[in-house]
């Protein structure tokens, strides 16, 4: 990361990843800050069939595409948590947790997170019956019945999905008719397994441990009626109630709506000079990602304007990025060629990876632990095709010893065998490709980089601790605690964190009762649920043995 850019955009989904594209083609240099993943939101949608060009994708791919468009013209990224922004005078000021960044011109594209429903006990059975995202955690709800708490667009469209797993769905709508698109609410009303109940809301749910009964009333009538299931089972609540917009960094320095919108113009230009909005962090009619990927354009398209004007004012020379060339794919070794669709990495993935891996600074292994389990031979296939990408990380395979870990397990060591604490059981696909590149990249240097606060915060750590993360590889709220915990570990040899792939460890789901990802499991006792950036977690864990 360069001290200054022309640009900085903060958030990267597909309105950061449009004006990224349009000012970095445009030839300005242009940061893209993101604190979770790159994509944003809509990267847990299954299925886009509505932008214009495409007749079907997923979320995953079209903001990956994206990315990659944006890469190309020279942007750069940075996963950080935005801390403050200073946005008087021509040179603003982005503060993260990574460092500070200065710019002539801000894009403020950090979207709008779920609303909580509000009903009793929502945060008690959050995680353990009470959810938020239906690709995250529906196949937890196989065979059961699931309440869908809202009535617009995500309500609907999640219902339809959730019919995959649950038994039957019902949706629970507020008002009295949905509040989307007519050709989504056909679709639902002509789902055999969907049911509907307008005017409805939930008062209060319970049970022993899991979600086991909800209080529901008709708020036009007064009826009030209870749903309960039967002895020793549950069901899940799903709420789809709306989004907060993300409005907190500059809630006190840029003018918003009453909602807590951020309020610009037909330009997109908020209340400051240089400071641009787009998406669904704005005040709009419709927040899909079409609209989002026309305000990044029209924010960035405006934003080159003032740049433009500000090197004339300034009289200065613009040193122009230069169009950057894929890598060239790293080559696989000999006799060990397979189809691309029967690959774990793909050959956009391997020249992705072959300037991380380049930067590499010191050698490391990963000791992989095999049975004769399927999944362990899953876990030697993913392997045998890391093994010939760097030269700098060594594969060593051991089998019929479980090391203290459960099978398969890989387990970063540092060039003498010594375990660092950060371990894998499963195959780190999906979601958690990433956060496995990262631990490697943390452990064999540079690393990612945190202030000095939560350095010390880290290292001052003094009692050992065990950490179990819980995860789906389809879910996008796990990596930021995936890679929170393992960088924690890889800086703090008393601290030991293993990440399990959730569909291949049953037990683990009924041991502590885990019907939502991510969870963490703090020395196999206290149980957490929700994303967690380094910050959060660090509080959790200064604080052992109090539960949220």
């Amino acid at each position: 990361m360069k001290n200054f850019y022309d640009a900085v955009i903060v958030g990267g989904g597909p309105a950061g990843l449009s004006a990224a594209i349009y000012l970095a083609r445009a030839q300005y240099s242009v940061l893209v800050i993101e604190k979770e993943k790159i994509g944003g939101q809509i990267t847990i949608t299954s299925e886009v069939v509505n932008y214009p060009g495409v007749y079907s994708t997923d979320g995953k791919r079209l903001t990956e595409e994206m990315r990659r468009q944006a890469q190309s013209f020279g942007a750069d990224f940075l996963l950080a948590d935005v801390r403050a922004l200073h946005l008087d005078g021509y040179k603003k000021l982005v503060d993260t947790d990574k460092g500070t960044v200065e710019c002539f011109g801000i894009v403020l594209a950090t979207g709008a997170s779920p609303r909580r429903a509000g009903f009793a006990g929502e945060e008690e059975f959050r995680g353990r019956g009470v959810a938020y995202c239906a690709t995250c955690d529906g196949e937890f709800f196989s065979g059961k019945d699931v309440f869908v708490v809202g009535g617009g667009f995500a309500a609907a469209e999640e219902a339809v999905f959730l019919t995959r797993y649950a038994k039957k769905v019902t949706i629970l709508v507020r008002e009295e008719n949905f509040t989307c698109a007519g050709s989504i609410v056909d679709q639902v009303m002509s789902t055999p397994d969907i049911q509907v109940y307008f005017n409805t809301q939930i008062r209060k749910v319970g049970g022993n441990g899991l979600l086991q009964y909800a209080e529901i009333y008709n708020n036009k009538t007064g009826e009030t009626w209870r749903y309960e299931t039967p002895e020793k089972s549950n069901f899940g609540i799903f709420v789809f109630a709306g989004y907060a917009p993300a409005t907190e960094l500059f809630k006190d320095q840029l003018e918003l709506s009453k909602e807590g919108y951020l309020m610009t113009d037909r330009n997109q230009k908020t209340s400051a000079a240089g400071v641009y909005g787009a998406g669904d962090v704005c005040v709009k009619q419709l927040r899909q990602v079409v609209t989002a990927v026309s305000d990044g354009a029209v924010a960035a398209t405006s934003l080159e304007k003032d740049l433009f004007a500000m090197y004339q004012k300034l009289n200065i020379k613009r040193e122009k990025p230069e169009r950057r060339v894929a890598p060239k794919a790293v080559q696989a070794q000999p006799g060990k060629e397979k189809n691309e669709d029967d690959r774990f990495i793909t050959g956009e993935m391997r020249e992705t990876l072959a300037p991380v891996f380049g930067r590499f600074e010191k050698n490391i292994v990963v000791r992989v632990y095999l049975d004769d389990s399927r999944l362990s031979r899953e876990v030697e296939g993913f392997v045998s095709e890391m093994e010939p990408l760097s030269d700098k990380v060594r594969y060593e395979k051991i089998k019929d010893r479980d090391g203290g870990y459960r099978m398969p397990a890989m387990a970063i060591c540092d060039d003498s065998g010594h375990d660092l604490g950060a371990v894998f059981h499963g195959v780190p696909g999906g979601h958690e490709f990433n956060s496995f590149i990262i631990a490697l990249y943390n452990a064999a240097g540079p690393g990612q980089p945190v202030d000095t606060g939560l350095e010390k915060r880290i290292h001052s750590l003094s009692e050992a601790l065990d950490l179990k993360l819980a995860v789906s590889l389809s879910c996008t709220m796990c990596p930021e605690l995936v890679m929170a915990a393992q960088k924690i570990a890889l800086e703090n040899p008393k601290i030991r964190a293993e990440v399990f792939d959730l569909a291949h460890y049953e037990d683990l789901k009924e041991q502590y009762q885990i019907m939502s990802v991510p969870c963490m499991v703090v020395n196999d006792r206290d149980v957490y649920f929700g994303k967690k950036n380094i910050s959060q977690l660090l509080d959790i864990l200064e604080k052992k043995g109090i539960k949220e």
